[in-house]
């Protein structure tokens, strides 16, 4: 299987891409962002692209795959909506049509997020935003798409997230997370959201849109 990756800098990135590069089933990986991973393996290529809003000058690049795992993705906090909405659904709405036009029988696995509003009418402007981009998605002509929606999740394997205050708080649930994860409702890891991307990807799943607890029943 051939994989393009974005957001492989992230925290969800780095773990996606760790189990992409383990996988025996997993061929080549393209990790597709504005930085370069720091990484060195035989499966990995890189775009570094600083223009994400337009791949046609990689776009011959982007052909052949079988699966895309957008893990691209900003906090709203702080954020205007309408800023808030050209990053996350304008920005993820523009790299899935290009993939989709060079890759008619790609999977598409999207990283939304628990409390996604699929009706787009709740109060919390994030979960609007992230419930349209999900349904954009899920319109769109891919061999298939699934929306990925973990709530907490744990890093593991050296796995660090860029944001200060999400390391902040990663520090101090660490101690308690033996005891989280026996709530698999709600948390999972990096490993497991890695592990159940390519999973779907290769079996399918029967429902669209994965919440913490399926990601984990994938992943076991």
């Amino acid at each position: 299987m051939k994989v393009i990756l974005f957001g492989a800098t992230g925290m969800v990135g780095q773990g996606v891409l760790r189990e992409c590069l383990l996988d025996p089933d997993v061929g080549t990986v393209l990790a597709v962002g504005r930085t370069p991973t720091g990484q060195s393996h035989p499966k990995l290529q890189e775009i570094v692209q600083q223009d994400m809003w337009n791949l046609n000058g990689v776009g011959e690049k982007l052909a052949g795959y079988d699966a895309c795992f957008f893990c691209l993705g900003v906090s709203a906090a702080g954020m205007k909506a309408a800023d808030y909405e050209r990053l996350t659904y304008g920005l993820t709405l523009s790299v899935a049509g290009a993939l989709l036009e060079r890759n008619p029988e790609m999977t598409f696995i999207y990283v939304s997020g628990s409390g996604t509003d699929s009706t787009e009418r709740g109060r919390m402007m994030w979960a609007r935003v992230k419930g349209k981009t999900e349904n954009a998605l899920l319109r769109m002509p891919f061999k298939a798409a699934y929306m990925f929606r973990p709530g907490y999740i744990q890093p593991l394997h050296g796995v660090r997230t860029k944001t200060s205050w999400y390391r902040m708080f990663y520090l101090i649930l660490a101690p308690v997370y033996p005891l989280l994860k026996f709530v698999p409702k709600y948390v999972t890891t990096t490993e497991c959201v890695g592990r159940a991307m390519i999973r779907v990807a290769k079996n399918g799943f029967h429902g669209k849109i994965l919440e913490s607890r399926d990601i984990n029943l994938v992943c076991s």
